[in-house]
């Protein structure tokens, strides 16, 4: 069974780099080791597949190489993707941040793949694990030759876009490292990518019983600061601004809240102080903030003066709040992981990979392309877009 192409992972990067080569009369293979192409792209969004971003930039994809991802996002955009999407029906919304979301289901953008791969005659195998890879200079007929419960295939050219370790109770699976490790291309060592952070301090108990209010913040790490929503959970924080800072987060460090980004905290209160003597703070911050987060920053910042009206705080005290209130140091204790991280980070070096073609610069006819690769996006549409690019610039070689 000889294919001029064999792809390995029937997910977004893959499936769009079969549609490519099949489109150029390439004959195509894909395997996919779990029991239906596409699981992660049904899942996206809610089930409405976050598929793009109106503000692809390289500047939020993250990479030991922040150069590289620019070539193949420059040769097939997120306009590029938008006309397929158009071209085929597919009514679509944008959400704020130029999020782009299916307004009926992410079913609808696996039809579309589904639809092209089988226009371009891409043969699709599911449930189908690859049990070993033999490079072509082992055997006489020069090709790569897989060997599967399916049998054996064989092709001049493979492409590895089985993803990361994310979400494990997809499918996800470390294939692509081991493929990287066979053939000697170094791996830039991985992480969870877009987690929940997780604490296990005192603020444990706060979230815990804070989970579910959600509330829009600047929360920042270091030198980066995302203004989004968290939402608290009975483990500690999630939602957009926490699963953003996580990738730019090390172990050990602390993140700090900003829970009033578009007042000055300590204006608001002197201001106060002066125009509405009589008022509570729990009362005034109630204005802006939910009002169960309210009454735990009182008992963590003024536990002992929640009784006094804020005429009666001297400024220098209500200065001390206002810092805290802008700066809520926390420190967590990790995050929830690859059980629940949308990405995985690190993975096959982009050193070793041309950014032209995604072809190995030490093993001709071997690419790696998708969340295999050292390139992590954003929140928000960045990761489908490096699918979409990196499987289409290694689609037309291939």
């Amino acid at each position: 069974m000889l294919f001029d192409v064999i792809i390995i992972g029937g997910g977004a990067s893959g499936l769009f780099c079969a549609i490519t080569a099949s489109q150029r009369g390439r004959s195509v293979l894909v395997l996919e080791s779990s029991n239906k192409i596409g699981k992660k792209i049904l899942m996206s969004g809610g089930g409405r597949c976050n598929f793009t971003n109106l503000n692809i930039e390289p500047e939020c994809y993250l990479s030991g190489n922040p150069h590289f991802c620019k070539s193949a996002l420059s040769r097939y955009t997120q306009w590029d993707f938008i006309s397929l999407i158009e071209k085929h029906g597919i009514d679509y919304e944008e959400r704020k941040h130029g999020q782009l979301f299916c307004k009926e289901s992410a079913k609808e953008i696996l039809a579309m793949l589904k639809n092209e791969c089988d226009q371009a005659g891409v043969t699709i195998h599911t449930g189908c694990e690859v049990a070993s890879v033999t490079a072509p200079e082992h055997n006489k007929d020069k090709q790569y030759i897989l060997n599967t419960k399916l049998g054996k295939f064989r092709s001049n050219s493979l492409v590895i876009a089985s993803g990361g370790l994310s979400i494990p109770k997809m499918g996800a699976s470390n294939f692509a490292y081991k493929v990287a490790d066979q053939f000697k291309i170094p791996t830039i060592p991985t992480c969870a990518g877009l987690a929940p952070f997780t604490f296990s301090d005192s603020f444990k108990d706060v979230s815990e019983r804070l989970s579910g209010v959600s509330q829009e913040v600047i929360l920042s790490t270091g030198n980066k600061q995302f203004q989004e929503s968290i939402l608290f959970t009975h483990r500690g924080l999630s939602g957009p601004a926490a699963l953003q800072l996580s990738s730019y987060w090390n172990p050990g460090d602390s993140i700090q809240i900003n829970l009033l980004p578009h007042e000055d905290i300590e204006l608001l209160l002197l201001k106060a102080k002066q125009h509405s003597p009589k008022l509570l703070i729990r009362n005034l911050l109630s204005q802006y903030l939910v009002k169960k987060l309210v009454l735990e920053l009182q008992e963590l910042f003024w536990p002992d003066e929640h009784y006094k009206m804020i005429t009666d705080f001297p400024d220098k005290r209500l200065k001390e709040i206002a810092a805290k209130l802008s700066s809520w140091e926390l420190k967590p204790s990790g995050t929830e992981g690859y059980r629940t991280a949308e990405v995985t980070m690190g993975g096959v070096d982009t050193n070793h990979l041309s950014s032209q073609t995604m072809e190995t610069k030490n093993q001709t006819g071997l690419y790696f392309i998708g969340e295999a690769v050292d390139v992590t996006g954003h929140l928000g549409g960045y990761n489908f877009q490096w699918a979409w690019s990196s499987g289409y610039v290694a689609g037309l070689v291939v």
